[in-house]
C-alpha cells in the first residue's frame, strides 16, 4: 500500500460501481460523469497498490483482491449510507432506474397494468426488464432484483420468497374427450405428452405420488423451450403437460384446462425475489419489490414473508 490515508468516498464509489455492474450505470445513479468516477476508482487502486477491477468494453470483473476488498467494505458502506438515510426525511421519494431480471414468460402472469400502476405511483422511477430464462449474474449484468425459482442462493444474495408453486398434470377437456383420461400413471406413455425441447424423443417426468417419488418416461409430438408455449399447446388440445400452478391457475379456474391424475405432481418450488446483499436497498428497488408483493398477494400467491 503506497499511502495509508484512504479517501472513504473513493471506497464508497468503488462499492457503488460493483453493485451497479458498470461505471456508466453507477455514474447515472450518482449523478456524476463516468470518466470522473473511473478516475476516482483508479486513484483508490493506486492508494492500495493493487488492481481491483478488470475493465473491458462489455463488462467489469472483480479481481481476487477486488472481490475480497468489496466483501469487507460493502456492509460498512451500506451501514454508513443507512445511518445518513435515517437522518433524512423518511418520505424521500423513490427515484432512478430499476433493472429487473425475470423469466421470459413473466408478463404472461404478471399483469402489465400493474407496471402502469407502479409507474404512475412512482413518477421518478424507470423500469428496465430483462426477459430471459437464462440465469443472470446480478452484479456483472447490473441487475437490481431478479425473480428466481428453486433455491436461489449464494451467501452474497438476499432472497424474499413470495410463492410456492407445485407442478400439476393437466390437459384440455377436448383432448380428454378424444383420447380419454389416464386412470393410472402407467397409462401416461400411451398419451401425447407435451415436454420441454430436448434431443431425445423421450422425457422423464419426476413426480411425487401416494407412494412417494416416482419417475415415468413420456413422449409426444410437440416440444417447446418455454413453459408458456406448453400452456398454449395444452389449452389447444395437443396433449398432457406438467406445468406449474403459477402459469395454469387461470386456465384451471376457467375450465380450459383440467387436472389429470391429481394424486401426482411435481414437488413445490419456491419463487423469490433475489437481490445483492446489502443492508439497505435503493428506495426504488424496495418500492418495486413491495408493490409486486402486494399485487401478487391479492391473487393469493404470497405464501409467507421472509
Amino acid at each position: 500500500m503506497t499511502n495509508n490515508r484512504l479517501d472513504l468516498n473513493e471506497i464508497s464509489l468503488f462499492v457503488q460501481v460493483v453493485q451497479a455492474g458498470s461505471f456508466a450505470r453507477a455514474a447515472r445513479r450518482l449523478g456524476m460523469p463516468s470518466n470522473t468516477l473511473s478516475r476516482r476508482v483508479q486513484k483508490l487502486e493506486q492508494h492500495l497498490g493493487v488492481r481491483l477491477l478488470q475493465r473491458s468494453t462489455r463488462r467489469l470483473r472483480l479481481t481476487g483482491a477486488g472481490r475480497s476488498f468489496h466483501e469487507r467494505c460493502a456492509q460498512q458502506v451500506a451501514a454508513l449510507a443507512e445511518a445518513a438515510s435515517n437522518l433524512s426525511a423518511v418520505s424521500q421519494e423513490p427515484s432512478g432506474n430499476v433493472r429487473v431480471a425475470v423469466p421470459a414468460d413473466f408478463f404472461d402472469w404478471f399483469q402489465i397494468k400493474w407496471v402502469r400502476e407502479f409507474l404512475n405511483t412512482y413518477r421518478k422511477v424507470r423500469l428496465e426488464f430483462l426477459l430471459s430464462d437464462a440465469m443472470v449474474d446480478l452484479i456483472a449484468d447490473g441487475v437490481d432484483v431478479a425473480l428466481r425459482a428453486g433455491k436461489p442462493g449464494g451467501s452474497s444474495m438476499v432472497t424474499r420468497q413470495f410463492a410456492v408453486s407445485r407442478g400439476r398434470l393437466v390437459a384440455s377437456p377436448r383432448y380428454l374427450a378424444e383420447r380419454g383420461a389416464p386412470a393410472v400413471l402407467e397409462e401416461l406413455p400411451a398419451h401425447d405428452c407435451l415436454t420441454f425441447l430436448r434431443t431425445s424423443a423421450l422425457a422423464t417426468w419426476r413426480l411425487e405420488g401416494p407412494q412417494g417419488a416416482c419417475e415415468i418416461q413420456v413422449s409426444g409430438r410437440f416440444q417447446a423451450d418455454t413453459a408458456q408455449a406448453l400452456v398454449k399447446a395444452a389449452v389447444a388440445g395437443l396433449g398432457i403437460a406438467l406445468l406449474p400452478d403459477l402459469l395454469i391457475a387461470k386456465d384451471l379456474h376457467e375450465g380450459t384446462l383440467v387436472e389429470v391424475l391429481p394424486a401426482y405432481g411435481r414437488h413445490a418450488v419456491g419463487i423469490a425475489f433475489v437481490y445483492p446483499s446489502q443492508r439497505q436497498l435503493p428506495r426504488a428497488v424496495a418500492a418495486f419489490v413491495d408493490f409486486s408483493w402486494d399485487r401478487l398477494g391479492a391473487l393469493g400467491l404470497v405464501e409467507h414473508r421472509a
